[in-house]
């Protein structure tokens, strides 16, 4: 290989061994877009141009690809390694299991592309240390039996398409388990949208930098700031979740405001303040925000709570929503096999030359009159007894469905569902007591009536199921009777039917299904007047105050719980954030972006606040050429999330360095490393042919750089990187560890710093792994 003999001519000549160790170079046949490691084990999830995701384990061996379909814009791994998150074009999110790539779940809290996903845990709780807040019992199991599953489709097997297998199952692997580190997936899309989600499938709230009106935190109030057209390039949220860091491409606009009425106080709260005339500059640039996320810390415990109530309440409404679909498959096949047989009579009748119908025909035979012609060739020839018995059965086994469906799977359903929403009416007094966050009390008090009436409505349908189905059993066993009597056949065996239950029968059910009326959406059922107003007068003892349920029907009833479900769990979280600072003028909105915490062990000289268990912000980016007027340049910023101290209430500088890259390379990709390293991969720029341009993968210790404080830019106390253009240092190869490519390099460069390797794509379809810790053997216990 052509690398390898380049590699050994240096080390031949005397140089000094070669870092990096090259573990494999794998022919690929796609190329890639995006590129993460696992963050525990030695997995590369890969996605392709047309929108494929590749798992390979560090061997390169292939365990799954899956297609959602779609376009992928953005991928990450839930901390743990065991879930990945793709976001698509189209705004969902989908969440996969990594041990066979199936889809967990898949949620829409975007309605346009996901642009950057961060899914980020609390930090581990010390050894011994016991976090008794997080014990949550859950309390069903002591009035309840086991929630109900999924109903099967009768008919389907497990696996079988249609068959919604293990619901809860899935389910569990994301959230269930009490014990489970709380954990928070942040997406952010190109229309500068940002989501939250509890352990990566409840949301807990929804930020659109638009429409905030930014101002810095502690300082002059008289200056604000709002993004406009604005895209989310990258998202990080600290260890801790108090913190968010947001990269974000578009226009920002500095607002002189007067502040009209009273004055606001407190700096969480001036962002919901946006009545103020726009005027002043723009700066058009790769901004850096930092979002005041505490409320995630502050109340991790009751947003781990509502989170998981939230999770065992949506899975249950699955329940419901599958019952009703197999209850409405199950009696729709029943009638259409009835009708199939019964509605030739009509046919039969018109050919005849008859003006009657056949509830006509019925009743006459009913009342003793002969039998007509059309009626007894229908009786003896088209329906007879076999077809009878036939549509009997499948009435009386398709009640006996519906029946079971609601006694083992909606009804325990509905009644856990109210009671968890009973348990949230305690949590939803947060709004009143903390301001900021909350579930609308007014919304859970109407949602807990709906999960009570669809409960009444479930025991309406067995009550109405119950007499349909006596009223089919009482006409078939009169129909029989009389086919045995025109066959002169015995009738001894057959119980004589209801003459007055027959005649409710031709008159309400032949031509009629209230069965399937009940089941149907957006359909008014009948309600005599008197019932009404019985309904009205019993409003005053209260409990209840829709008096116009009994005319829904139960899909009815259980939508309009659904929709208040989505209403009340929508966003509890409100949008009270501030700005701290920004890097103006990073005018391209694909440029190679990275963001890392470390550990907090700075020189004396460094004025950002940390301790030893704290952790540092570092924040690196490629400054594009027509920025800061310099070329080929790479900017790093530390503490800019460190630098706020609420309990003094300041705001300490952040620190920045701009590194120039020698003109011979260009910079494609970058990437914070462990231990305040960076890992660049540069492209060279003197050859003239791609045949004969190499590459390189470098690795500096930034911790070696002197960084220098930045500048604030008044009124608006926002930093700026101007100050920092004449102390840019030129970064020479020889500061660093460098690993020379025999051809060329592509983004997306993949850094593992759990594993210490580093996965390098080509133009020309290779993917090449390296080891970035020589020192150590990190790769011998490899999985």
């Amino acid at each position: 290989m052509a690398e390898e003999a380049e590699v050994e001519m240096e080390t031949a000549a005397g140089a000094v061994p070669v870092p990096f160790q090259l573990q494999l170079d794998k022919s690929i046949p796609f190329q890639i877009n995006i590129a993460e490691w696992n963050p525990e084990k030695d997995l590369l999830a890969m996605v392709t141009e047309d929108s494929k995701v590749v798992l390979h384990r560090f061997n390169w061996q292939r365990l799954w690809m899956i297609s959602p379909g779609k376009c992928i814009t953005s991928l990450c791994w839930r901390p743990d390694g065991k879930v990945i998150a793709l976001g698509l074009e189209d705004g969902s999110i989908l969440l996969h299991d990594v041990e066979n790539g199936k889809l967990l779940k898949s949620i829409k809290s975007h309605s346009v592309a996901v642009i950057c996903l961060n899914w980020e845990e609390e930090a581990h709780i010390l050894k011994g240390e016991i976090d008794s807040a997080f014990v949550y019992e859950d309390r069903t199991r002591r009035f309840f039996p086991p929630a109900p599953r999924v109903p099967r489709m009768p008919g389907l097997n497990a696996g079988d398409a249609g068959f919604m297998d293990n619901l809860e199952d899935t389910f569990h692997e994301l959230s269930t388990s009490p014990r489970q580190h709380f954990n928070m997936l942040s997406s952010g899309d190109k229309d500068g949208c940002i989501c939250f989600s509890i352990f990566g499938i409840f949301p807990i709230g929804k930020i659109n930098i638009h429409k905030l009106s930014l101002c810095a935190p502690f300082l002059d109030k008289t200056a604000t700031f709002q993004l406009l057209n604005a895209s989310i390039h990258q998202l990080a949220l600290s260890k801790d979740l108090s913190q968010l860091v947001v990269l974000s491409f578009g226009e920002l606009e500095e607002n002189l405001v007067k502040p009209k009425g009273k004055n606001v106080q407190k700096d969480e709260e001036y962002a919901e303040v946006q009545k103020f005339s726009l005027t002043g500059d723009s700066s058009v640039g790769l901004h850096c925000l930092l979002l005041n996320t505490s409320i995630f810390l502050d109340r991790k415990n009751e947003l781990h709570q509502v989170a998981q109530q939230a999770s065992s309440i949506e899975d249950l409404v699955e329940v419901v929503r599958a019952s009703l679909s197999v209850m409405s498959k199950q009696w729709s096949e029943a009638m259409h096999s009835f009708h199939e047989k019964f509605d030739p009579l009509s046919s039969l009748i018109v050919s005849h030359g008859l003006d009657s119908n056949p509830q006509d025909e019925f009743l006459s035979v009913l009342f003793g009159a002969r039998t007509s012609p059309p009626l007894h060739q229908f009786l003896v020839n088209s329906l007879g007894e076999a077809g009878l018995k036939r549509v009997c059965k499948a009435v009386d086994t398709a009640g006996k469905e519906l029946h079971s469906v609601i006694h083992e799977h909606l009804q325990p359903a509905v009644e856990i569902i109210g009671f968890r929403i009973a348990e949230l009416r305690g949590l939803s007094r947060w709004r009143a007591r903390y301001h900021i966050i909350g579930l609308d009390e007014k919304l859970i008090d109407s949602a807990t009536e709906k999960a009570g009436m669809l409960l009444v409505h479930a025991e309406r349908f067995l009550r109405i199921l119950a007499i349909v189905l006596y009223q089919f059993q009482n006409f078939f066993n009169w129909v029989l009777r009389y086919i045995k009597i025109l066959m002169s056949e015995p009738i001894d065996q057959i119980q004589p039917a209801n003459s007055e239950l027959i005649v409710v029968f031709l008159k309400f059910l032949l031509d009629h299904d209230p069965i399937g009326e009940l089941l149907e959406v957006n359909k008014i059922i009948e309600v005599d007047v008197d019932t009404m107003q019985q309904i009205e007068q019993l409003v005053m003892f209260g409990g209840y105050s829709d008096t116009k349920y009994l005319e829904k029907t139960l899909s009815d009833e259980f939508n309009q719980l659904d929709q208040w479900r989505l209403s009340y769990f929508s966003s509890p979280l409100s949008r009270r954030r501030y700005i701290v600072g920004y890097t103006p003028k990073v005018s391209s909105s694909d440029a190679p972006t990275s963001i890392f915490y470390y550990k907090g062990d700075h020189d004396a000289t460094s004025e950002v606040c940390t301790d030893g268990d704290s952790r540092v912000d570092y924040i690196c980016f490629k400054v594009p050429d027509e920025s800061l007027e310099l070329t080929n340049c790479i900017g790093i910023i530390r503490g800019f999330a460190n630098g706020l101290d609420p309990v003094q209430k300041r705001v300490t500088s952040p620190e920045a360095i701009l590194l120039c890259i020698p003109d011979a390379f260009q910079c494609i990709d970058l990437s914070l490393y462990k231990e305040n390293q960076i890992v660049l991969l540069l492209n060279e720029a003197t050859s003239t042919s791609e045949s004969t341009m190499r590459s390189l993968i470098m690795m500096v210790q930034i911790s070696d750089f002197c960084f220098l404080p930045l500048s604030r830019r008044t009124p608006a106390n926002l930093w700026t990187l101007q100050i920092l253009k004449a102390s840019a240092v030129d970064m020479h190869l020889e500061i660093g560890k460098v690993r020379y490519i025999s051809e060329p390099v592509t983004s997306p460069l993949a850094v593992s710093a759990s594993r210490g390797l580093a996965c390098v794509f080509t133009p020309r379809r290779h993917a090449m792994v390296y080891i970035l810790d020589e020192d150590e053997d990190e790769t011998s216990d490899i999985d």
